[in-house]
């Protein structure tokens, strides 16, 4: 579940990390515009006594123009499991179950706008300030989403050390108020790197992590290892794989991506 949402953040990574980018230049009169999907999936418990596995086939639309970046995606998922396990929130149910459902859907819409900052040009050091927006789309009754709108704002940054850069980031987030209980407002934060073995591949890992969210739930604590590459001017390709460490986390999971650049 968690992954769905790691998936906005590693489409930036993999742009940063040396794939056709460059922190010193910049288009101030035309744009690109890039249209990216693939397939995930992961399993975990999240703390029931059996497993919820979740796929998804995520659409990604974003356009670049000068230091703006605006990017909107939605998913269409597919859930088995007891049904108390919603995408990026976690166990909602205080009560473990035993029994398995299935349902599928689209998922919640999440738009965001980023800024660029390129404070030390020489140095290689790129600060991204963004603002999330996540949209009811999904299905409330089929457990795809929680019914209300979410907020966010984050900063990252990126310092280029020859062919790797360092990656950090933090932000905050504000959850709307759904029918099955209140959702506390948390810092969440992320720290990693991705190193560039050639002019068009790329490898990296980044560690994630979210307090919990509700009174029964667990923090997000998990790593997601990745790797991108350049296939021509146009098209990108990355797969990637997420190892969890709490039960706010999918025990495992992992996909592939592939976008196309106009």
């Amino acid at each position: 579940m968690r992954i769905l949402s790691k998936l906005y953040t590693f489409i930036g990574i993999f742009v940063i990390a040396g794939l056709g980018y460059s922190p010193y230049t910049y288009s101030e009169t035309s744009g690109t515009f890039t249209l990216t999907s693939g397939f995930d999936y992961s399993s975990g418990d999240y703390g029931d006594e059996v497993d919820t596995d979740i796929s998804a086939i995520p659409f990604v639309a974003k356009y670049e123009l000068d230091r703006w970046t605006f990017k909107a995606t939605i998913p269409y998922i597919h859930i088995k499991g007891p049904g108390d396990v919603i995408p990026s929130i976690g166990q909602i149910s205080q009560t473990p179950r035993r029994e398995r459902t299935t349902e599928s859907g689209w998922g919640d819409t999440v738009v965001s706008a980023t800024y660029s900052f390129y404070p030390s040009i020489a140095q290689g050091l790129v600060i991204d300030v963004t603002g999330k927006i996540k949209f009811d789309t999904a299905d409330e009754d089929k457990g795809l989403g929680t019914g209300e709108n979410d907020y966010a704002t984050q900063v990252d940054v990126y310092k280029v050390f020859g062919k790797f850069t360092a990656i950090a980031g933090v932000g905050y987030r504000v959850y709307g108020n759904p029918d099955f209980g209140t959702l506390d407002n948390v810092f969440y934060g992320s720290v990693g790197g991705a190193y560039k073995l050639n002019q068009t591949t790329s490898i990296g890992a980044i560690y994630d992590y979210r307090p919990k969210i509700t009174d029964n739930g667990s923090e997000i604590s998990e790593v997601l290892s990745f790797v991108s590459h350049k296939l021509t001017d146009q098209w990108k390709l990355q797969g990637y794989f997420v190892k969890g460490f709490s039960d706010g986390s999918p025990d495992y999971g992992g996909g592939a991506m592939l976008g196309y650049t106009f």
